[in-house]
C-alpha cells in the first residue's frame, strides 16, 4: 500500500511515517516509480506502536523490542515480560521523584533553598 493509504488506515501523517522508516520502525520497499509501498500488516505494527508509545515506552524502545517480538514463539508472554520491566522502570523514576519531592520541600522557606543541606550558612 502506497504511505497515503497507510496514512490513512493509521491516522498518522505521512511525515511520521516517513520519519519512522528513516528510524528503522517501518519498513517499505520503493517501486519503480519512487513511490513507498508498504505492505499491509505495516497497519497493525504502527498500531501496535502507537499504543506502545501511550504505555510510555519510547521510540528506541519500541525499535529495540519490535524485531525480538515479531520472533518470540509467545508474544503475550514476551510483551508480559517488556511490561514488567517498564514497571520496575517506572518504580525507580517515582522513587527518584519522591526523593526530589522531599528534598524541595526540605528547602520550602529556608532563607537560602539553594545552600546545601545539612551545612551552616
Amino acid at each position: 500500500m502506497l504511505i497515503g493509504e497507510l496514512a490513512a488506515q493509521t491516522g498518522m501523517s505521512r511525515d511520521t511515517l516517513r520519519f519512522y522508516e528513516k528510524v528503522g520502525l517501518l519498513a517499505g520497499r520503493r517501486l519503480s516509480n519512487g513511490y513507498r509501498d508498504f505492505p499491509p500488516e505495516a497497519v497493525a505494527w504502527l498500531q501496535y506502536v502507537r499504543t506502545a508509545q501511550t504505555l510510555g515506552f519510547s521510540l528506541a524502545e519500541i525499535a529495540r523490542t519490535g524485531e525480538e517480538l515479531r520472533r518470540a514463539p509467545d508474544v503475550a508472554e514476551a510483551l508480559s515480560s517488556l511490561f514488567e520491566e517498564k514497571i520496575r522502570l517506572v518504580d525507580a523514576r517515582m522513587a527518584e521523584l519522591s526523593a526530589l519531592r522531599a528534598e524541595l520541600s526540605e528547602r520550602v522557606g529556608t532563607g537560602c533553598p539553594l545552600r546545601v543541606s545539612g551545612r551552616p550558612g
